[in-house]
């Protein structure tokens, strides 16, 4: 999937190629900040959007796993954003699915979808999850040219929702309007004042206001989608659901010096080791394993990382060794990082004697290097798999299936404008400015106002991008009554960053999406 990047010294997930994430170490990093700008823009994309609201709709019809047949309607379309002088200042892409056959939309569910970045269309989510037609890329490989497997999906979701993908402005075929700039609506308030502008605009105009509404955000979209849970709230639009998968809600906390990421990154360091059978003594499953891992992480690790150079030599020793037996990876060459493991050595370390590394996105991915020397990966070999099946899909879906009709050139990401400006400060719900965003604040405020609100947070075991303790911690961090904490749902699943890819994962992840919507519609 998708997805990475960040200007600032920040580590870790903004971006993956459905959503690129930082670079581990704060850096950005056009190769693991996975996908590179596909497809450059030619002179095509120099025609402007058109303040004129389109809409091309076409009907179609799924059948689910369940042998349910769902007729449908397919919209890919615009809406305008407008100022409060009523200018128009953007066109926000989305593509829209709804049932025909299941009921009054009063009653139906809607869910807006996106990917992150900050710099990511949708196509990630849109050609790979939920919808009714997508891209099988079904094994943690290197996968051969054309012709990729596009076909109806039987685990949509349009059993239990209708659906909305979203493009970010600057992505996909979201553009700004008029005299109006992209790089205006670049930052973490800005992006989240422009979805909620179009998620207001899209209920409005299709008459869903009284529909329960969900949020689904994909790595950085999981950043935006807990700032949404508030900043909806606050426009009159109640959610009755959170997706996070693949979370990143707290920049702050990856910045280098503070620790707390290489503490949240040890389980999925000893996940990754696992499936590669890297580890002397392997668990035969995963889990209890991992919550071993965990409390060693948060208690002998956490408080040696605290100590800094004042740590006993003895102590550090025996860090080191318990460091190894989790990771893989030999004790002198943790001893020589000052016991921190950063993610690009990891990646090229793990698989050292076979001159191969391991993907970011999700370590299960492996691909060979031009030498063994060298502290960090030549590329993403999840990124480079996962591009060419996605971007295929999307174009032949979207201007061939669907037939939509536009002048304007699909960008499936954006990552060289949008990094480069992107303004990663947040002003919180108190009224501090946060320097680097941390929207779980948002979002438990968010719970505490709507106490109905439920939350699920789904996470990929093989993600070195948005480590699944890392979404674990912010989520513990909240600060939220003893009561609301069970409005909150962890699931976890054998796969990456993009966890829909692997087959018994995403059955498992819609098994997991029907409790939580039947949850969140129950009125507890």
């Amino acid at each position: 999937m998708r997805r990475f990047l960040t200007v600032l010294a920040v580590s870790s997930a903004l971006v993956f190629t459905p959503a690129m994430a930082q670079d581990h170490a704060g850096k950005a990093d056009a190769q693991d900040a996975a996908k590179a700008d596909a497809g450059k823009p030619d002179k095509v994309d120099k025609v402007e959007a058109s303040a004129v609201e389109d809409a091309q709709p076409r009907k179609d019809s799924v059948t689910t796993a369940r042998g349910q047949k769902i007729a449908y309607t397919a919209t890919p379309g615009h809406l305008t954003l407008r100022d409060d002088d009523g200018e128009a200042i953007a066109s926000l892409f989305y593509v829209a699915y709804t049932a025909d056959n299941l009921g009054s939309k009063a009653r139906r569910p809607v869910t807006f979808l996106f990917n992150g970045g900050p710099g990511s269309s949708t196509m990630w989510l849109h050609m790979g999850s939920w919808g009714p037609v997508r891209v099988d890329t079904p094994t943690p490989t290197a996968y051969a040219p054309a012709p990729f497997a596009i076909g109806k999906n039987p685990l949509t979701m349009l059993d239990i929702s209708d659906l909305v993908f979203i493009d970010a402005l600057g992505t996909g075929l979201s553009r700004p309007l008029g005299k109006h700039q992209a790089s205006e609506f670049w930052g973490v308030d800005n992006d989240l004042k422009t979805f909620t502008q179009g998620i207001v605009r899209y209920l409005s105009i299709n008459d869903r206001w009284n529909s329960p509404k969900f949020v689904y955000g994909e790595s950085y979209g999981t950043l935006r989608a807990a700032g949404l849970a508030l900043s909806l709230q606050k426009a009159g639009v109640q959610p009755n659901g959170i997706i996070l998968q693949s979370s990143i809600l707290n920049y702050g906390a990856r910045q280098v010096g503070f620790d707390i990421d290489e503490v949240r990154m040890l389980p999925s360091y000893a996940a990754t080791a696992w499936y590669h059978h890297r580890l002397a003594n392997r668990p035969a499953a995963l889990e209890p394993f991992l919550t071993e891992v965990r409390r060693f992480a948060t208690g002998p690790y956490l408080n040696a990382l605290a100590q800094g150079f004042n740590l006993p030599a003895d102590q550090r020793q025996a860090i080191a060794g318990q460091l190894s037996a989790y990771t893989g990876i030999a004790p002198q060459v943790l001893l020589a990082g000052n016991l921190r493991i950063d993610l690009n050595r990891y990646r090229k370390e793990l698989l050292r004697d076979s001159a191969e590394t391991i993907g970011r996105l999700d370590s299960r991915f492996m691909g060979p290097e031009s030498e063994v020397l060298g502290d960090r990966p030549e590329y993403d070999a999840t990124d480079t798999s996962m591009t060419g099946p996605y971007v295929a899909a999307l174009n032949s879906y979207l201007f061939g299936t669907l037939g939509y009709k536009t002048q304007l050139y699909y960008r499936p990401n954006y990552y060289s404008g949008m990094l480069r400006g992107w303004d990663q400060s947040h002003v919180a719900d108190d009224g501090r400015k946060q320097a680097l965003a941390a929207t779980s604040l948002d979002l438990a405020a968010a719970m505490r106002q709507n106490p109905h609100l439920k939350v699920l947070a789904m996470n990929g075991y093989y993600d070195l991008a948005t480590p699944f303790f890392g979404a674990e911690w912010d989520l513990a961090h909240m600060s939220i009554p003893e009561g609301l904490k069970r409005n909150i749902t962890y699931t976890y699943y054998e796969s990456g960053h993009m966890i829909y890819i692997d087959p018994p994962s995403m059955k498992k992840m819609k098994d997991d999406l029907d409790a939580f919507y039947a949850a969140a519609q129950s009125g507890d």
